[in-house]
Parts: C-alpha cells; structure tokens; sequence
C-alpha cells in the first residue's frame, strides 16, 4: 500500500487517517479552536427558548440549524428566526426544503434506496431547491445546509456570478453521508463552507479531514435514537485537539429523530446538554479557545 499512500500525500492528501493524533493548528477566524451549534430547531418559538434558556445558564453558542427545510416556514418565521440570529449573535442555517424524502420517489423509503439520503431528483428539483434559497435569502437568512452535491456546485456558482448573495454560507450534511479526506477535500473545492462527515467517525479518521481541508468541520457530540443515539461528550476534548476549527453539534439527543419537531421543553433540554459539554471541555481540556459570541464567518 506504500505506493498509493505516497500518492497521496504528493496531491496533499493524507496517507491513512491520523493515528498519531496530530494537534491541528487551525483556527478561526477569530482566533477561536470550537464553536457550539444546536441542531434541529425548526421554527422562532423554540428558538428563542432555548437562546433564553441558554442565556439563563450564562453559556453562549454560536449556530442554530433549522433541519426540516425552509419550506415549511412562513416568511414571518424566516424574519423572526433571523431577527433571533441578530439579536443574540448566532448563525442561523436554514436547510433545503426539496430533497428525496419528501419527493414522489418510492425508492427512497426502501432498506436500499435509503443509500441516496436526501440528495434530489431530477433538474426540477434542483431548481426547487435553488429557490428555497433565493427565498430564504431575500429574508436576510444567509446560513444554508446543503444535502446534494450537485446542487452545492451550483449555489457555489450563482454566489461567485452575483445571483445569491457573496456572504451566503453552504453547510454541507452529515445526510450527504462523506467521511473521509478525499470526499471532504472535494466538497470544499466546489464551494461548501463547512463540512459535516458522517456521525460515528471516530477521532483518527476526522484528524486526517483536518489534514485535507481548511473548512470547519462540525461534528455531532450525540445523535437521536434514529442515527445511534450514541453520546461522544467525553471525545470532545480530542475532537477540538485533533479537529480545530469545529462546530460541536449538541443536543441531539433529546430527539428521536433528525426530523423531530422540537418543542419549548426539549429546546431548554438541549440547551442543558450544550453546559454539560463544557463542562467537560473545561476539565480535560482548558486551554481550549472558544470563539467570541459574536458570530463571524
């Protein structure tokens, strides 16, 4: 296998994922190694109660990602939801709305068909999807999750043309199911801004995606029942070692599924596991650099 991984490694890529836990020296912009993100938050009330709990406890973070699409909110709760962003200095990313579950596809409910995630179907679809974001965009949202790669090289290239506008942020998904260099290297070559692997990579594998991209990666702390419902807090400390810069996906536990629908009490529940995962990154690791609250690409 030599041959192949020094291939590799002249092209840039990693010879084999990081066993040797190489600290990553990248950060953010603002000097920061991590960032906390709370997923599945589907429309403003349970926004604002879990920014509201979250303020109670003293503890900031710094995304809120909407996962059922943009689709199923009115244009009063894009502008409330990016009234919230503003107001407590949080990104705000909406997802996609069109994608193959919610498609006429059979296919995609089947144990087989699953393996096309929510990648979308035909060209229409892709044009469904590209105005879910012009729509979400002239609302002031400029956060995007993105579930298809196809449909990420071409918002990549309306937004280089002037069509969206030049600060819009494309978040790739753990849905899209990548996990490895290769894959995350080519996802940042056609435009995405962030990138989400696969949920149960483990800390060799994300130190090599380290080494081949200079994106943030975000990374699920904990999962609902649906993807494993498997809780990694203790890992967090060599996921910011390793990983930096990254954005910790908490709370995901409190659903049952990706697509829950989040009410108030499980928004202040997620709220409390984002204090837990502190916790531990300031016992085991406190020289570990948090961004600033004010949210800055």
């Amino acid at each position: 296998m030599e041959k192949t991984r020094e291939f590799l490694k002249s092209i840039g890529m990693p010879g084999g994922d990081a066993y040797d836990l190489k600290r990553s020296e990248r950060r953010f912009n603002d000097g920061g190694q991590y960032r906390f993100e709370v997923p599945g938050i589907q429309g403003p009330g349970v926004m604002k109660a879990l920014l509201e709990t979250l303020d109670s406890y003293g503890t900031p973070i710094h995304r809120v990602t909407q996962t059922k699409g943009i689709w199923t909110l009115l244009d009063n709760e894009i502008e409330e939801m990016v009234n919230l962003s503003r107001a407590y200095h949080v990104q705000l990313i909406l997802a996609i709305g069109p994608r193959a579950t919610t498609d006429t596809s059979a296919s995609v409910h089947t144990p087989e068909g699953q393996r096309m995630g929510y990648r979308l179907r035909g060209q229409e679809q892709i044009v469904r999807a590209v105005e879910d974001v012009k729509r979400a965009a002239g609302l002031g949202c400029r956060g995007f999750m993105v579930y298809d790669e196809g449909c990420l090289w071409l918002l990549n290239e309306m937004r280089k043309a002037g069509e969206l506008p030049e600060d819009c942020h494309f978040k790739v998904s753990a849905h899209t199911g990548h996990g490895n260099p290769c894959s995350a290297h080519l996802l940042e070559s056609i435009g995405a801004n962030s990138f989400n692997p696969v949920r149960d990579i483990q800390i060799q594998m994300l130190g090599a995606i380290r080494q081949a991209i200079s994106i943030p990666i975000d990374i699920h702390t904990e999962n609902p029942d649906s993807s494993g419902g498997f809780i990694r807090h203790y890992e967090v400390p060599d996921m910011i070692k390793v990983a930096a810069p990254i954005y910790l996906k908490t709370g995901g536990s409190v659903a049952k599924t990706h697509s829950w629908d989040t009410s108030v009490d499980d928004a202040k529940k997620r709220a409390k596991q984002i204090v837990l995962v502190k916790r531990v990154i300031d016992q085991y690791y406190p020289d570990a650099v948090m961004s600033p609250t004010e949210w800055k690409s």
